[in-house]
């Protein structure tokens, strides 16, 4: 498993000579990620690299790894020990690292509630956390929400990711619901909240079967993504399920995912657009 590192004591410990050790590494039987710190040939790479810079892989890297929602990242983020002082590049453990110029690398020193000991990531709950600091408000409440819909943790250690984080992120605690199945349905059902909006998740229709969600107790809307509307079939479907709904008086808003992460504005507009609309009538 490569959730926790190794050290030349532990692996001589398990019979290794330090000749053994030199040629596991050579043969690629073992990473060594830097010194003093072995790691099994199926890490992953972003592991590997924040072993290497002296921490562990954790916000939204880990996430990332996990497939939990997140709204966009492109960084290494490693989660350091306050007292850690010898950081190395990820890229290369002879290099140190360069704080001034850290190349796509954001370093975590949020204290941990527990020892991590020798793991290669954080806790998730403690990852989880690092996403709110690192993600605007919407976006990580749906990080949180994907993670409690992949139950990957439970609805009581809400309360310990809040706990980890200064007090005027509480706030966000209420706004989180587990039963989104994507990161796009939360930030759409929490740009209805702004609006104003009663709003119903994952409501079951007879002859129709799920949809996203349901404002004001009339509009549908769905959020769909390439991975499972592209084909003709699969749209097909859709304009069936379309047709039962407004055949029971419901009204259908489809949104793509692209445009709920990059258009909000106009997702938003629209939004208001047809509820302000039904509101006159």
């Amino acid at each position: 498993m490569w959730t926790t590192h190794r050290t030349r004591r532990d692996l001589m410990a398990d019979g290794m000579t330090a000749r053994d050790i030199t040629a596991a590494v050579r043969a690629g039987a073992l990473i060594r990620a830097r010194r003093d710190r072995y790691l099994p040939p199926e890490t992953p790479d972003a592991v590997v690299r924040a072993v290497r810079v002296g921490g562990r892989l954790t916000c939204l890297s880990l996430l990332q790894h996990l497939e939990v929602f997140v709204e966009t990242n492109a960084r290494l983020h490693v989660h350091l020990d306050t007292r850690m002082s010898r950081m190395r590049s990820p890229h290369d453990r002879r290099r140190k690292l360069d704080l001034k110029n850290l190349h796509g690398t954001r370093l975590h020193w949020l204290a941990m509630p527990n020892d991590p000991g020798a793991a290669t990531c954080t806790d998730l709950v403690v990852a989880l956390a690092h996403a709110v600091l690192c993600q605007p408000p919407r976006a990580a409440i749906a990080s949180i929400d994907s993670a409690l819909n992949k139950k990957l943790i439970r609805s009581e250690q809400l309360s310990s990711i809040f706990e980890i984080l200064p007090a005027k992120y509480a706030v966000l605690a209420s706004l989180v619901d587990g039963r989104a199945q994507s990161g796009p349905e939360t930030l759409v059902r929490l740009m209805l909240a702004g609006l104003g909006c009663s709003t119903r998740l994952q409501v079951e229709f007879e002859n129709v079967g799920f949809v996203d969600l349901v404002a004001d107790g009339w509009l549908v809307i769905e959020c769909d993504s390439k991975e499972f509307h592209s084909d003709w079939d699969q749209q097909v479907k859709d304009y069936q399920r379309d047709l039962e709904l407004a055949r029971q008086g419901y009204a259908v808003l489809r949104l793509t995912a692209s445009d709920i992460l990059f258009r909000p504005d106009d997702v938003l507009a629209a939004l208001r657009g047809l509820l302000t609309q039904r509101t006159k009538r």
